[in-house]
């Protein structure tokens, strides 16, 4: 059961940070309902998932220290949060926050969890 365990909690963050970086790339295809040029579109789609492109790094580096992974995600979630209160507040962007902020901290902590779980095999005398 340990095994298994071990498995879950290995991949479960890495699992959801493709699907979420894969759902924030989804917002960059509005580019192609406009009628822009071919570099247009490119420099459009670009400029969409630029944070998407960063996540990505975070997670290649990530997927062998869990640590940068870690606060990373979670320091992806606060900047949003911090970014959507500089502008005017209205109380439905309380759910915009917990949709895009919360599966970062989520990821984020799962990392942190399987970072402090491998520190601890690490650690132990067997």
């Amino acid at each position: 059961m340990k095994k298994k365990t071990n498995i879950s909690v290995y991949w479960a963050p890495r699992i959801l940070a493709i699907i979420f970086i894969l759902f924030l790339m989804l917002f960059s295809l509005d580019v192609f309902a406009e009628n822009l040029s071919f570099w247009q579109t490119v420099v459009g789609l670009f400029m969409h998932n630029v944070t998407a492109l960063i996540l990505l790094a975070v997670l290649l580096i990530s997927w062998k220290y869990e640590i940068v992974g870690g606060i990373a995600f979670i320091l992806a979630g606060l900047l949003y949060i911090v970014v959507l209160l500089r502008n005017s507040f209205e109380w439905y962007m309380l759910f915009w926050s917990i949709q895009i902020a919360g599966p970062p901290f989520i990821i984020g902590i799962l990392f942190l969890i399987g970072w402090s779980k491998k520190k601890k095999i690490k650690n132990s005398p067997e």
